[in-house]
């Protein structure tokens, strides 16, 4: 309840706590200044003093009860005070009026005091059982996308076992397919008219090789392997090295900032050399012709992150939901295995890697690499 509300309802309630003290002094009044001989408009006014009485319990318990119908009884001498040449038994009679005030006050007070208590320990009791159903709810949405997520599980290893087999089935004949279509391509000179379908038949083995490495990748699990190190920025430049034609090619401009932040910092170079490669092949195939792809390293304490942005359309909030599941691409050649596989390195090193809007409207992934020098990776 705000403070403004709690004091229009204090107001509230001493404006009415007012009213029933004037309504009392009314009734007292109207005693007062009646002739006696007038017994109806008394015995009127008599009951009419019951209102405040009732109505002070009701709304301010025994206390404002009691208040009332001492005021009440105040309020009711005037007529007491007619029948005092009347009799002990008639003064008696009225005088009894009073006791009955005092005792209305007091009954409906009490009752009033025992709903409260009832009505609060009901709210209580709902407020908890209101928190009961929340923390119930949540754990049960926990739940359900625990399962969920273990059904996933479950479908994806299964999955993988099955993809890897089936590319080491198709390595073998994919490879003497390969041999071929060079075999070929040395038969069928530059200028010959068959010459381009060797070339297609060797790019589109070439590409479907790609698939199956990426494939056998996603699914190899390299247990206890201890991998040389060498410092996250000599892997970082000999990557983007790697790119120099394809930048060209495009007339992209990479800009590196920080990357000496990264000469101590060790890491392994074969391993990372593919994320940040995967990273930078999407940023490429994201920006359209002059556009620009920038890689910030920043040495933090608990390890090293590298932002490599890009300046081209940028992921929808599905796409950046959807961008790190298997098989999910939206490139036509694209196997939808490059991230998946980039965030599995690098959450064997115990990092993390995630894609937000670059600041200059693009997409950027970040990666997070903790100290682990010397560590056996997993």
């Amino acid at each position: 309840m705000g403070l403004d509300t709690l004091r229009n309802a204090t107001t509230g309630r001493k404006i009415l706590f007012a009213g029933l003290i004037i309504i009392t002094v009314v009734i007292g009044g109207l005693h007062h200044f009646t002739p006696w001989e007038f017994v109806f408009f008394h015995d009127t006014y008599r009951r009419l003093a019951y209102f405040p009485i009732v109505l002070g319990a009701l709304f301010f318990g025994v206390t404002g009860g009691m208040v009332m119908a001492f005021l009440s009884s105040v309020a009711f001498i005037p007529h007491l005070m007619m029948f005092s040449g009347h009799g002990f038994e008639a003064y008696l009679s009225e005088f009894t009026e009073i006791f009955l005030y005092l005792s209305a006050g007091l009954l409906v007070g009490i009752i009033t005091r025992k709903e409260t208590l009832l009505r609060l320990k009901y709210k209580a009791l709902s407020e908890k059982l209101e928190k009961s159903y929340d923390r119930l709810h949540k754990e049960t949405e926990q739940l359900i996308e625990a399962e969920e997520q273990l059904a996933l599980s479950q479908k994806m290893s299964e999955l993988g076992r099955l993809s890897a087999s089936l590319a080491h089935e198709i390595k073998n004949p994919l490879s003497s397919i390969r041999g071929t279509a060079e075999i070929l391509m040395d038969d069928f000179p530059p200028d010959h008219p068959k010459h381009e379908f060797a070339e297609i038949l060797l790019k589109e083995t070439t590409r479907l090789n790609a698939t199956v490495e990426d494939i056998l990748s996603y699914s190899r699990e390299q247990k206890g392997a201890v991998e040389a190190t060498e410092p996250l920025a000599s892997v970082i430049r000999r990557t983007i090295t790697l790119l120099d034609q394809r930048l060209r090619d495009k007339s992209i401009q990479c800009v590196e900032i920080g990357t000496d932040q990264g000469d101590s910092f060790m890491v392994a170079g074969n391993r990372l050399g593919q994320v940040f490669l995967n990273i930078l092949l999407n940023a490429m195939d994201a920006i359209d012709v002059g556009g620009k792809i920038v890689v910030r390293v920043a040495r933090e304490k608990e390890g090293c992150q590298i932002a490599i942005e890009d300046n081209g359309p940028g992921l929808s909030d599905g796409e950046k939901k959807k961008i790190f599941e298997p098989f999910y691409s939206n490139k036509e050649e694209g196997t939808g295995l490059g991230l998946v596989i980039s965030r599995k390195i690098v959450g064997s090193y115990g990092g993390t890697i995630e894609v937000t809007d670059a600041p200059g409207g693009g997409a950027a992934f970040t990666v997070f690499i903790p100290n682990q020098t010397g560590k056996t990776y997993e």
